[in-house]
């Protein structure tokens, strides 16, 4: 008598077991992080948390986070480190300032010099890093310092003034005259349909070549969810004055820079060097090339960071981006960068941004004390390396892998203890 196996057939508790946690995590933890203070806010202050005036500040006031954020997602994949982008956005803004102040330059000008100048600057520490092998640590640690310091050089200690276009463009709603409202809730309208689309024809293409890795329903699902999820933020700015300035390239640099790390060749070098870097040097990519255009868009993204900075001040000041290289490297590593490199996407760090963003204003609404969120924030940054190192440990079905010891290059021990059958090496026998 023969036995006919049948496939189970796929349910949504299934599907619910297989997400892709690193993937969705933090979206998941991000809606609940606002359902939590909008509960909050109810029950102790009567007042509304998620509405669209909140949703739009957190927006504008995190913009030059966000931005940090998609150039050192980019720099932590290949497996580097930039500590001077907060040197480098002030520099940068301080020198936009004076071209448009001191100079008396046209402000689309000063932003393209800011830029430029930050690009440069990534252009002068990618050269350390990639072709002289310098750690990144340690030129970025050293250019935070000069940069810095040359800040308060132009500066001469002192706050320069900008007004005009170039301030509208971190805290404007309208261009030329024209609001933003209906182009927003189109805007939104168009990604929804075009999501659908897309995710329908991938189906289509993993089903014809049998490779259809998730469940029906999972699929549908996440389909669906997303596509209302874009709806609705889509119409939550459109009932207050649409998507700002800032939001629009905010969402103009996401999609482009998704596209590369997802649809180029550079792209896939990033991530190929910094999950192993000899394996990616042997396979033919170009693992010094790769490294130093990744610090050039990092530096040009901290110019434009600046120029948001400096805009949304109204003046570049000495004191400008302090600390904001530990937020731009905390929202990455929040949003599902790897410690060890190689694993990240640019959604993800903008998501972590917002999660930071987000629960600092949120805090901030409820009152409590500056001191008391700055130890909340860190203890996040801690739980999601946490989360990292056990979301590994469940990938690899648990085994045997310790939590410290085992990045490329580690000692001698952590590396046999993470292969418990590896034999010790023979000591050689004296004759």
């Amino acid at each position: 008598m023969t036995t006919v196996q049948t496939k189970p057939r796929p349910s949504l508790l299934g599907a619910l077991r297989n997400i892709n946690l690193r993937a969705y995590g933090m979206i998941v933890a991000l809606v609940l992080i606002m359902i939590l203070f909008q509960v909050l806010s109810v029950a102790i202050q009567n007042q509304n948390f998620i509405t669209a005036q909140n949703l739009t500040n957190a927006i504008l006031q995190n913009s030059y986070i966000l931005i940090l954020a998609i150039g050192m997602m980019l720099v932590i994949v290949n497996g580097h480190i930039d500590l001077s982008v907060g040197s480098v956005l002030a520099f940068s803004g301080a020198m936009s300032a004076i071209a448009l102040s001191r100079w008396d330059w046209p402000w689309w000008a000063a932003v393209l010099f800011a830029i430029g100048i930050g690009a440069l600057i990534g252009v002068w520490q990618a050269f350390w890093i990639a072709y002289v092998r310098i750690p990144a640590f340690i030129v970025t640690l050293a250019g935070m310092l000069i940069f810095r310091g040359l800040t308060l050089k132009v500066l001469d200690a002192e706050t320069i003034g900008t007004t005009g276009t170039f301030n509208t463009l971190a805290s404007g709603y309208d261009v030329g005259g024209v609001e933003l409202r209906i182009p927003t809730l189109v805007l939104g309208l168009l990604g929804a349909v075009l999501w659908v689309f897309f995710q329908v024809r991938g189906r289509a293409r993993q089903n014809k070549a049998g490779i259809a890795g998730s469940s029906q329903i999972g699929w549908l699902v996440k389909t669906v969810v997303v596509a209302a999820v874009i709806v609705v933020a889509a119409y939550t700015f459109y009932s207050y004055k649409g998507l700002p300035i800032i939001g629009w390239i905010l969402l103009a640099l996401v999609l482009l820079f998704t596209f590369i790390a997802n649809r180029t060749v550079f792209g896939r070098h990033i991530y190929a060097g910094g999950g192993n870097e000899k394996a990616a040097l042997l396979s033919g990519v170009k693992t010094k090339q790769t490294t130093f255009w990744v610090f050039v868009i990092m530096g040009a993204m901290a110019g434009l960071a600046g120029v948001i900075v400096t805009a949304r001040l109204h003046s570049a000041t000495p004191g400008a981006g302090n600390t904001l290289e530990l937020s731009a490297i905390a929202s990455s590593f929040i949003g599902g960068a790897s410690v060890t490199g190689g694993v990240g996407t640019i959604i993800g760090a903008v998501i972590g941004g917002l999660v930071m963003g987000i629960m600092n204003q949120g805090m901030t609404v409820l009152g409590i004390a500056t001191d008391t969120v700055q130890v909340i924030l860190g203890l996040v940054v801690l739980a999601a390396v946490l989360f990292d190192v056990w979301n590994k440990k469940r990938a690899t079905g648990g085994g045997n892998v310790p939590l410290v010891g085992v990045t490329p290059g580690g000692s001698g021990e952590a590396k046999r203890a993470a292969k418990p059958d590896a034999k010790e090496p023979e000591k050689a026998s004296s004759t």
